[in-house]
């Protein structure tokens, strides 16, 4: 069973962070989500960004239910409600979409699911909160940048804000993002890097993001780091 909406939430705002990642091959997308588990990630998403995501999801889904049951693993890059369905009978705990489809929130609250929408603008941050999210995905953090963040969070006072993109794991980066008011930050190829997939270096991925939940514990003050 997926985990409910409120467990998940709470998990992604202890935890601060939601690294993000897609490949190819099933073996490299189990090794890397051990070596996250293995840095302290207890929650993260894995994306809908080839042929094989959802074959290679199904088998993430039963590596982590045999050795890592605390493992709260999302979907990503979710675009229309086939997809949503698909994962989430794979076992998706959480949906992330890259854009705001109200079809596809309604089959994720139905489910009692978390649902973290891609948004740019006010008016798609607003039209977020109306379809019932909690957190929205601001998106692209690299040209919206720490800035945007602290003009706007006084408009959605009961909304949490996520950058993705332009986030990275160094502590003038984080210090600039979570003092904007963000609640989490998303980040992908900057924690997993594409050297690291290459050379298969699964040691170097859990290095990493050891060391981005120990910044960002000290950054933003309150964020848990799982032992």
């Amino acid at each position: 069973m997926p985990v409910n909406k409120a467990t998940a939430l709470d998990a992604l705002l202890q935890q601060k962070l939601l690294p993000l990642f897609y490949h190819d091959d099933a073996d490299v997308c189990c090794n890397v989500m051990q070596a996250l588990y293995n840095g302290g990630v207890r929650l993260f998403e894995f994306t809908n960004r080839g042929a094989n995501a959802l074959t290679n999801f199904r088998l993430m889904k039963e590596q982590a239910a045999q050795q890592m049951p605390d493992l709260m693993l999302g979907i990503g890059t979710i675009k229309n409600v086939a997809a949503a369905n698909a994962f989430m009978d794979a076992g998706a705990d959480f949906i992330v979409c890259p854009t705001i489809n109200a079809e596809v929130a309604k089959v994720v609250h139905a489910n009692g699911m978390l649902w973290v929408p891609g948004c740019m603008t006010p008016t798609e941050i607003a039209a977020a909160e109306e379809a019932g999210a909690t957190l929205v995905k601001v998106f692209p953090g690299n040209i919206l940048g720490p800035g945007y963040i602290s003009a706007v969070k006084e408009l959605f006072p009961d909304l949490r804000l996520m950058p993705t993109g332009g986030t990275e794991p160094e502590a003038t980066n984080l210090q600039a993002w979570f003092g904007s008011g963000v609640a989490a930050v998303g980040m992908g190829s900057k924690l997993i890097t594409a050297a690291m997939l290459r050379d298969r270096d699964y040691t170097a991925i859990e290095a990493a993001a050891r060391s981005v939940l120990q910044l960002i514990a000290q950054t933003s003050g309150s964020a848990k780091v799982a032992s």
